[in-house]
């Protein structure tokens, strides 16, 4: 038996300890509580408030209002005031947010494979075919 590292490991020598916080702050950032849901309600056209509150149930105001405030000051949201009477607020998703959505759902893939094999279906289970 040797002590080599196995192939799954030796991918991943060349992540310094820069590449680890970055890794580590993108977990955070994708990981904070309501986040990943009001990503995709922006991701399926909620623009206003008030559709992102429907599309995210139990949220408050308060913390929906935090949120696309830290997402806008991530880059993942774009707000745009429309100067009509009364003042309208819109928010989409940035290029970035996009992007990350889109990088998001092999994770999502997976989390439904592991959720298929661990409630003990067989290897694939929950995973919509794919």
């Amino acid at each position: 038996m040797t002590d080599r590292p196995s192939p799954i490991s030796r991918a991943y020598q060349d992540i310094d300890d820069a590449g680890c916080r970055v890794f580590q702050d993108a977990l955070e950032l994708v990981g904070r509580r309501w986040t990943g849901a009001i990503l995709l309600a922006a991701a399926r056209g909620a623009r206003r408030f008030g559709e992102y509150r429907v599309a995210v149930t139990g949220i408050s105001d308060r913390l929906l209002a935090q949120r696309l405030k830290e997402l806008e000051a991530d880059g993942l949201i774009e707000r745009t005031v429309i100067p009509t009477s009364p003042v309208q607020i819109r928010y989409a998703p940035t290029r970035d947010g996009a992007e990350l959505m889109r990088v998001l759902q092999p994770l999502v893939d997976w989390g439904h494979r592991h959720r298929g094999r661990v409630a003990g279906g067989p290897p694939g289970a929950g995973d919509g075919g794919r």
